[in-house]
């Protein structure tokens, strides 16, 4: 069956559907309070069982089989360590209470629980060193699974014979044949069977040899699909001496086969349009309402290896030791059908819409209480509107919080680097909203010095004044750098390569501080 056309391109979506990764490029989603474990299980799948090239073939295996039988490498201190793919057709699983079918092994009534066998091999395995995925569907061939393609074996048989009876038809009826009419006149009936025949002769591409003689044999030279006919003709008013006879008129005639299969397709549960046999009309609408039907055909089918996925996680866990962390974890496949997804971004609008509607007061009073409508319009429980209670409370305890941030913290620390190299001025972020430093005693330098300053400078002159700032925000693009070069006395800052001689700096405050200690001291 997977030779033909449309049931392996079904298998091989499937596969690649139940497979797809999400935005992240990760194939398997791994939910766990614990960041351990959930290290430890990301470890698991995609280092040593290599999710994303294997899980593609176990999905196309379980779902051509209904079964797929995978050998776990345990390790009792290092947990699951590699894996195997076993030979489905030789693999038994047995429940408990069965007996094996193999007939060179003998199996006492009452077996000690699940268990599986390798018949080929005669090796029994235990539950945990089998990873066994299956599609549960018929009960009558439980306790294994039913293959997707169980439900098309008598149509695809059927297909089968409707095309190769379609091919045999139009090999032999399809190209145009010709009547010869051949003058015999008055000739003995014994004679127009020899003439009619040597005439023949001169028209025949091939005669058949007897492989074993050598001799030309005429009795097996049938006639082929392209050869022509010759017939005896008395009259010699015969309309046309030569006759073409039509070949075959309904060639397009298929709708038997088309039919079936229609039905092939509806048991494979795949929309024509993925496979090729139909156009998308409507804008793709139809397309969208078949997508999000096949999506539940997929779903089921990440579950049945969901679940067997969650066995393998356990049983790694187990022989790490978290035996208190067996639960503490979710595994989920993505979602393919991004209509699906949509259609219930759509309900949910939908549910949020009649809820306001049905809160909102209508001149004083509401149609229901806010209560009710989360109960009866989006499904909430007591349990669950109680919660959805607290929890808004702490949320507007939070955005309270939020809201005083400013005269809770009122310095960061973020820009203290900035600060630093470039000093603070007025109007900058650091000192924005401060109050303006206060004026030096005395108002004013002129008069004073010999007075008020005279003590309180103890020999050193006050730092001059920053600048007033022009445009309000400062930034390091807006420093003017050549201010900066009145203190240095060269151009090195426009200049990133030349060298900053300090010592001049140095020399310069000593010549200003000895001037004006002079100053005071007359």
């Amino acid at each position: 069956m997977e030779y033909t056309p449309e049931i392996s391109a079904a298998l091989d979506i499937y596969g690649e559907e139940s497979t797809t990764v999400d935005q992240n490029g990760y194939m398997l989603q791994i939910y766990s309070e614990s960041k351990r474990i959930k290290s430890i299980l990301i470890d698991l799948f995609n280092n040593v069982l290599d999710i994303n090239t294997n899980l593609p073939m176990w999905t196309r295996n379980t779902c051509k089989y209904g079964d797929n039988f995978v050998y776990l490498k345990l390790d009792s201190d290092k947990g699951i360590v590699g894996c195997m793919q076993l030979p489905n057709i030789e693999i038994e699983r047995l429940e408990r209470g069965m007996a094996a079918k193999s007939a060179n092994v003998e199996e006492p009534a009452e077996n000690k629980g699940l268990r599986f066998k390798w018949k080929a091999k005669d090796m029994e395995f235990n539950s945990w060193e089998i990873a066994h995925f299956r599609l549960l569907g018929d009960d009558r061939k439980l306790p294994y699974g039913t293959s997707m393609l169980e439900k098309a074996r008598r149509i695809w048989k059927q297909l089968l014979l409707s095309e190769d009876a379609m091919l045999i038809y139009r090999t032999s009826r399809a190209p145009e044949r010709r009547v010869f009419k051949v003058y015999v006149g008055n000739m003995d009936d014994k004679d127009v069977e020899p003439y009619v025949q040597r005439v023949a002769n001169k028209f025949k591409r091939s005669q058949v040899v007897d492989s074993q003689s050598g001799n030309v044999d005429l009795r097996f030279n049938q006639m082929a699909v392209d050869q022509d006919y010759f017939i005896p003709v008395r009259d010699p008013a015969a309309p046309n001496p030569i006759d073409t006879l039509p070949g075959a008129q309904n060639l397009a005639e298929i709708a038997d086969i088309e039919y079936i299969q229609k039905k092939l397709l509806t048991a494979l549960r795949v929309p024509k349009a993925f496979l090729g046999f139909e156009e998308i009309v409507g804008d793709g609408k139809n397309l969208s309402l078949m997508d999000i039907r096949f999506a539940r055909t997929i779903n089921r089918i990440q579950k049945s290896m969901v679940a067997e996925l969650n066995k393998i996680a356990i049983i790694h866990l187990f022989l790490l030791g978290f035996e208190d962390e067996l639960s503490n974890f979710t595994l989920a496949l993505t979602n393919p059908s991004t209509q699906a997804d949509l259609l219930k971004v759509e309900v949910w609008k939908e549910k949020i819409l009649l809820y306001r509607d049905a809160v909102t007061a209508i001149e004083g009073i509401a149609p229901v209480s806010v209560t009710w409508a989360k109960k009866h319009v989006l499904g909430f429980s007591d349990e669950e509107i109680k919660l959805d209670l607290q929890q808004q409370r702490v949320e507007k305890a939070v955005g309270a919080e939020l809201t005083n941030t400013a005269t809770i913290i009122s310095h960061t620390g973020v820009f203290d680097n900035i600060d630093k190299l470039y000093g603070s001025k007025t109007g900058d972020t650091a000192n924005a909203g401060a109050a303006p430093p206060p004026p030096p005693p005395g108002g004013g330098m002129g008069g004073d010095l010999g007075g008020d300053l005279g003590g309180d400078l103890g020999g050193e002159a006050p730092p001059p004044p920053p600048p007033p700032a022009e445009g309000g925000e400062v930034t390091p693009e807006s420093v003017n750098k050549d201010n900066m070069n009145i203190l240095l006395e060269s151009d090195s800052l426009t200049n990133s390569e030349d060298f900053i001689d300090l010592s001049r700096a140095r020399n310069s405050l000593g010549e200003i501080e000895a001037q004006l200690s002079k100053i005071l001291r007359d």
